[in-house]
């Protein structure tokens, strides 16, 4: 049987894609100016979630979640560029998990951090 290999590519509208490409590459490391971002290969969570589910907010229909390597520094950069961090000790009640903090885009996209166990 023939399968997905992985993700190829996540798109989603907006406003501006000038502007958010940068955004993501000033405070993520995401550069999107080649067309593609080569990431570093690691666990890939590919879920769907119930409809009236709170996990994230009700107006809209997907979350990007990031693999990061160093949480706690990315917090702390994102906080010094004034960039609300969320987090909850719920998302980190499980050490074989990892670790969660969420973010929002200036077009209002949830993105949560992931810090994979060692």
């Amino acid at each position: 049987m023939a399968k997905a290999t992985g993700i190829g590519g996540i798109f989603f509208r907006a406003a501006d894609p000038e502007a958010l490409a940068h955004w993501y590459h000033r405070h993520l490391g995401i550069d999107m100016t080649q067309g593609t971002w080569h990431q570093q290969s690691g666990p890939t969570v590919f879920a769907p979630f119930r409809a009236n589910t709170d996990y994230f907010p009700p107006d809209r229909q997907h979350m990007i979640n990031l693999r990061v390597d160093d949480l706690q520094t990315l917090i702390a950069q994102l906080t010094a560029a004034q960039i609300p961090v969320e987090t909850r000790p719920e998302w980190d009640a499980d050490p074989q998990i990892g670790q969660f903090a969420r973010i929002h885009d200036p077009e209002g996209n949830p993105i949560e951090l992931w810090q994979p166990p060692t």
